[in-house]
């Protein structure tokens, strides 16, 4: 948003539309991390509110130019005076009720990652990475790095990687134009050399320059000296700041207490934090304009193919199988063979069409490697040299390639496993189960072999009949399922393959599991579709009943509710649309504890992150976990999908007014919390606040949304997968650029404890078995204490360049054998010695086309008791413990 005291006809017709359009969000906190930020300086614009508003103006613009197949092109009319929202651009290009959940997850992996810069070890307090204490030179050296590394870690398929890099470019990006002075000195557009490294920055303040003057008060607006030369605050004392030099400023720099006194930071409205306060909305509106500049240019460097996978800029899931490829598995391969071209052929040049592949065959011993690709006809060669041969006993080496397949798999993505053998490497169950809540992957096994079974292959040993369970705990922690069905059923049963990639979401039951004589019961609203029923066990009847009491049994065919078909212990119905809105019922009689699964179609969904609000420097926001850690006073962050889905245009917009946490697998409520919105409703940004009480239980629990429709029908939707509260907090950091092949970088690693003792053993892995070596390998904290350690990674010379690294670090505790173990996963780039990658002038256009937004390392082990907030001596920065 322009100041409304300038101006206005120097603007050119593309950055007048800047005024013409309604707020997407309500003033957050900018240059402040994230929509957290509200709560410390209202009235502002955080770095999350650039990032996604810099994204979406893209987005328009690649939409714009490139009209779908098959639609009417877009007009750039129909958007101007409306709230730019993702879920309205893909209804308009896609189609209506075309999911943006990815797109929305996929730059809010940008978004947090561009936070975190203000909260990581490694990056909090370096002045490079924050164009701070005049190091501009340096800062923009860094930025064009990660920019750089954002485009090789797309173009090698790792896409989270790049969205991470993305993050930290656009955080340093956006930083510049509140840490420095290029507001002050009169600039009206973004610096022109900033992100064209062959370009030299002039006009830099040396180090004997003075540059602002004493100010003792909170707002500061006079306190730079009448001098043209650029220059930036600094933070805090490490560099120290030399005589005459200017501050950061505000409630957290130790450094704006040393004369001149006082500080330049334009982060938010508030005097406290930002001396320069009044001039936040000109740094805002300039930060902005130059995100819209580097996502352009990343456009152009990775072409629009590429640009739209590095922020999943479709409404289409990834297809990924995991294969057995022993001599049993003829039929199973068949089965993934023709469910794969069957996909294909059916949605090739469509909207649902997969952007990306994965096939990871095993046996045993080996498995691997791992084929990832976008290309459908190179996935189909790929798959179609897969046969069966040899082996033919097992157990085999199904998690490790499973693991393999998280590696290369984008974020909420489903997975399938095809085997008839139980794991070799079931140590890896746990590692798997956090992976899969890490990457948020729903993984399906499809077994052949029926569990109760012993004979039919040749074995080297005689075979627990418990040997599946790991399957099903990976399946449990993912929200997936197994499946067990013979080879003659594999065909019909793998049809859930291309139900799963069209994106289902599952229906909560009550109660969630079969109890004998009571029934199961679902809620089915308006905006549910395609609703189908899976039961899979040893049934001799069910029946299914609608709210008006209509009733079908398990007879196969066409019946009064939908289609039933068998196969084996395995039946599905589909119900017909559109569904009688209401409470149904199913009630199975069957032998053993069969399985239901109710999954439909819908546009109205939800993503979900949890957080700890950070009151201490460098700045205030909500530093993003994956987990839950015990002890601590957490939020849930909820972002709604699908807002704009309702009966009639004209009903209210759908809204959920409480969580319910609820015990996994017996479903057992653990607490219920209400849900507050932050900033406007159709946003569809929530947060509760979850005490250290509620996050007590040792086991997982899921998420439940309760709300009602527009029209007052009652909503309910839940997490795709369960959640966990982890017993120590577990971080794992690397150096901010790429590893170069010959090299040995150094990693740290932080473990805190806020719920109690803890005796830990901790364990690393690395893929690709590069030499990892720590200085820390056991550590005890009594409760509030931190540990500090450091692990040397070993690239070697023979290192792939242009590849990914996952380092994997595992705190186990010693005494308690029920507590699950802690996992941090850090992945990283390796580039070879090429020369800096330099960034071309982008062929599209970098105006925004429509705005909406408002107005130090340490290599010893280091263990601070008493106070889990100890990061580096002296320098505490968990302010909220």
């Amino acid at each position: 948003m322009l100041p409304t005291d300038e101006p206005l006809s120097h603007l050119g017709p593309s950055l007048l539309l800047l005024l013409q359009l309604q707020l997407l969000l309500a003033p957050a906190s900018a240059f402040f991390p994230n929509i957290w930020s509200l709560l410390a300086a209202p009235g502002s614009i955080t770095h999350q509110d650039l990032t996604e508003e810099a994204a979406l103006n893209v987005t328009l613009q690649l939409f714009l130019e490139q009209p779908p197949p098959g639609r009417p092109p877009l007009r750039l009319e129909d958007f101007l005076g409306r709230t730019l929202l993702a879920d309205n651009l893909f209804a308009a290009y896609f189609g209506p009720g075309s999911p943006s959940r990815r797109f929305r997850a996929a730059l809010g992996e940008v978004s947090r990652a561009n936070a975190a810069q203000d909260f990581l070890p490694t990056s909090r307090n370096d002045p490079d990475l924050h164009f701070d204490a005049e190091r501009l030179g340096q800062g923009r050296a860094r930025l064009v790095g990660a920019l750089g590394e954002t485009v090789v870690a797309a173009r090698a398929l790792d896409h989270s990687l790049a969205r991470q890099r993305l993050g930290a470019a656009l955080h340093a990006l956006q930083d510049f134009y509140s840490h420095s002075n290029w507001v002050e000195l009169g600039e009206q557009q973004p610096h022109p050399h900033l992100l064209w490294p062959r370009q030299g920055l002039r006009n830099l303040a040396q180090v004997d320059d003075p540059t602002c003057s004493d100010c003792d008060e909170w707002s500061c607006p006079g306190n730079l000296l009448g001098f043209t030369l650029l220059t930036s605050g600094y933070f805090g004392t490490h560099p120290s700041k030399p005589p005459g030099k200017c501050s950061h400023g505000g409630h957290f720099d130790q450094s704006s207490s040393q004369p001149p006194r006082g500080g330049i930071n334009k982060d938010s409205t508030s005097p406290g934090f930002s001396p320069h306060h009044m001039l936040h909305l000109q740094a805002a509106n300039l930060a902005l304009l130059a995100s819209i500049q580097a996502f352009s240019l990343l456009r152009s460097r990775l072409g629009d193919r590429g640009f739209s996978r590095l922020l999943d800029i479709t409404p289409a899931s990834s297809l990924s199988f995991v294969l057995d490829t022993t001599g049993s598995m003829g039929e199973e391969i068949n089965a993934a063979k023709i469910q794969a071209r069957h996909i294909v052929e059916q949605r090739r040049g469509g909207p649902m069409e997969p952007t990306h592949y994965v096939l990871v065959p095993f046996h045993d011993p080996g498995f691997g490697p791992v084929f990832t690709t976008s290309d459908p006809d190179s996935f189909w060669q790929q798959l179609n040299e897969i046969h069966a041969l040899g082996g033919g006993d097992e157990p085999e080496m199904c998690l490790s390639a499973l693991e393999l397949a998280l590696l290369h798999t984008p974020p909420l993505s489903d997975i399938f496993v095809f085997t008839d053998a139980s794991p070799k490497d079931a140590f890896l169950t746990n590692r798997v189960e956090s992976l899969t809540q890490e990457r948020r992957c729903r993984v399906t096994f499809l077994l052949t072999e029926d569990p109760s079974r012993v004979q039919g292959r040749p074995r080297r040993e005689v075979l627990s009949p418990l040997r599946f369970e790991p399957y099903e705990a990976v399946a449990l922690a993912s929200g997936g399922e197994v499946i067990f069905t013979k080879d003659q059923y594999i065909q019909d049963v793998a049809a859930i393959v291309g139900d799963s990639v069209a994106d289902l979401v599952t229906l909560p039951l009550e109660p969630p599991v079969v109890v004998p004589e009571r029934p199961l019961v679902f809620s089915v609203d308006g905006l549910l579709q395609r609703v189908t029923v899976r039961i899979h066990g040893e049934v001799s009847s069910f029946w299914i009943r609608n709210p008006a009491g209509v009733s079908q049994g398990q007879e196969e065919g066409e019946g009064p509710l939908g289609h039933t078909r068998r196969f084996g212990q395995f039946w599905m119905v589909r119900m017909n649309d559109p569904l009688q809105t209401g409470t149904w019922e199913i009630q199975v009689t069957a032998k053993g504890t069969p399985r239901v699964r109710v999954q439909a179609q819908t546009s109205l969904d939800f993503l979900f992150h949890f957080g700890i609000p950070m009151e201490d420097g460098p700045h205030p926001g909500l530093y993003p976990l994956t987990q839950p850690v015990a002890g601590l006073q957490t939020q849930l962050l909820v972002e709604v999908t699908g807002l704009g889905s309702r009966g009639n245009p004209g009903d209210p917009l759908p809204h959920f007014s409480h969580v319910v946490l609820r015990g996994v697998p017996h479903g057992a409520e653990l607490g219920r919390v209400p849900l507050e919105p932050m900033g406007p409703r159709e946003r569809g940004l929530l947060a509760a606040s979850l005490p250290p009480t509620l996050l007590s239980t040792a086991g997982p629990f899921s998420l439940e949304l309760i709300g009602q429709d527009g029209v007052g029908q009652g909503l309910h939707r839940v997490a795709p997968q369960p959640c966990a509260v982890v017993p120590v907090l577990l971080e794992l950091s690397g150096p901010p650029g790429f590893l170069a092949p010959g090299t040995e970088a150094p990693l740290s690693l932080r473990i805190a404890s806020f719920s109690g003792p803890q005796d830990l053993d901790l364990r690393t892995s690395v893929n690709p078995s590069f030499a990892l070596t720590s200085n820390l390998s056991r550590v005890r904290l009594e409760q509030n204490e931190s540990a500090w350690g450091c692990l040397w990674l070993k690239v070697p010379d023979t290192a792939a360049s242009d590849s990914v690294v996952m380092v994997t670090v595992t705190a186990m505790d010693r005494e308690a054998s029920t507590v699950p173990p802690t996992h941090a996963f850090l992945r990283l780039l390796v580039r070879g010695p090429t020369p800096q990658d330099q960034l071309p002038a982008p062929v599209h256009s970098t105006d925004p086309v429509l705005t909406t937004t408002s107005p130090a390392f340490h290599l010893s082990t280091l263990v601070t008791p008493g106070r889990a907030g100890g990061g580096l001596v002296g320098n505490p920065w968990w302010g909220t413990v």
